[in-house]
């Protein structure tokens, strides 16, 4: 019979054990060259892309230029003072705010309630799945000019309109007739049929981050709740919503800055109008700056822009963003 022999450990007891010799070629801690290696690429881009227009757009915010000349009429905080005092500035301050609240509101419950349905074990929920994200993956142009002809007087919206209405109970041919008008023509409801479009764009995205994180919640949970004797809208509100707040939070500081980014869709569908009733903050800077040969002006305008950004950008990281990711790191 042939043995194996076996090391024998000889060492006195209590004796600790010599740490096994480093494999040849592990990886260590990486130096400050490598470090700065990688690093020096996404530096470089983040600067030429990011830091250098915000630089240049502080720059010309100060002077009055029309883009042509050199910058030689010195104006200091004369276009903030004359944006911040201009009823129309303000005004599309304040249409943002009523989209970022609406979305909030309506658009977030409505994506929620979808991300819920579909996370159930439906036959063809994976087409719904698709059926309701398609929307998010169409550009805002074709979205703009889809909805503007859909939208228009006499355009499929009325007709649908003309033919459902007066099948409802209670509704007559001439309340239909009342209720329709131009939807995007009026200034009384062109921000909230601007809204609806907006709604159907992107609540896709927002169903789908729910849903994965629908799906990231233990199902044992759900079962020891239901031993417990929770019922489906127990265990919805003291299980499911609880674990999924870090997602929602997450969708509500999208949807806030998207609100106050809001461009190519308004620009394409209504440029702002009627009569400025649909004008963001992004529309104002192309129209009132850039479009009137303004610079400095779009300059001075796209810094507030960008200073209302980081305002909400650090509340969310200040009160949101740091109770979620307490103690991940320790």
């Amino acid at each position: 019979m042939q043995t194996t022999s076996q090391p024998v450990d000889i060492s006195p007891p209590g004796a600790k054990a010599a740490a096994p010799p480093p494999l040849k070629g592990a990886p260590g801690r990486a130096s400050w060259p490598v470090l700065a290696a990688l690093i020096l690429p996404a530096l470089v881009v983040y600067g030429l892309f990011v830091i250098y227009p915000i630089v240049q757009s502080l720059r010309f915010s100060v002077y009055k230029w029309n883009g042509l000349g050199p910058l030689t009429e010195w104006v200091g905080l004369g276009n903030f003072v004359e944006a911040l005092s201009s009823r129309d500035f303000r005004a599309a301050v304040l249409h943002c705010a009523i989209i970022a609240v609406l979305s909030l509101t309506l658009q977030l419950p409505f994506a929620l309630a979808l991300a819920t349905l579909l996370n159930q074990k439906l036959a063809g929920r994976g087409l719904f799945r698709t059926m309701f994200f398609a929307p998010y993956v169409l550009s805002e142009v074709v979205t703009g000019v889809v909805w503007r002809q859909l939208l228009r007087p006499d355009g499929m919206a009325d007709r649908v309109i003309e033919t459902i209405g007066p099948l409802i109970p209670g509704v007559s041919e001439e309340a239909v007739q009342e209720f329709i008008r131009p939807w995007l023509g009026d200034p009384a409801v062109a921000l909230y049929a601007l809204f609806f479009v907006l709604t159907w764009k992107y609540f896709g995205l927002h169903m789908i981050l729910l849903l994965a994180g629908l799906q990231g919640i233990p199902s044992e949970l759900k079962e020891a709740a239901a031993i417990d004797g929770a019922g489906p809208w127990q265990a919805f509100r003291y299980v499911t919503l609880p674990l999924l707040g870090p997602t929602i939070r997450i969708s509500m500081f999208l949807m806030t800055i998207g609100s106050f980014h809001v461009f190519d869709l308004v620009w394409v569908t209504t440029r702002g109008g009627p009569v400025g009733a649909t004008q963001t903050m992004a529309t104002y800077l192309i129209d009132f700056g850039f479009g009137r040969n303004r610079f400095g002006y779009g300059g001075a305008v796209s810094i507030l822009i960008f200073a209302i950004s980081m305002a909400l950008a650090l509340l969310y990281q200040r009160f949101v963003l740091r109770r979620d990711v307490e103690g991940a790191l320790t």
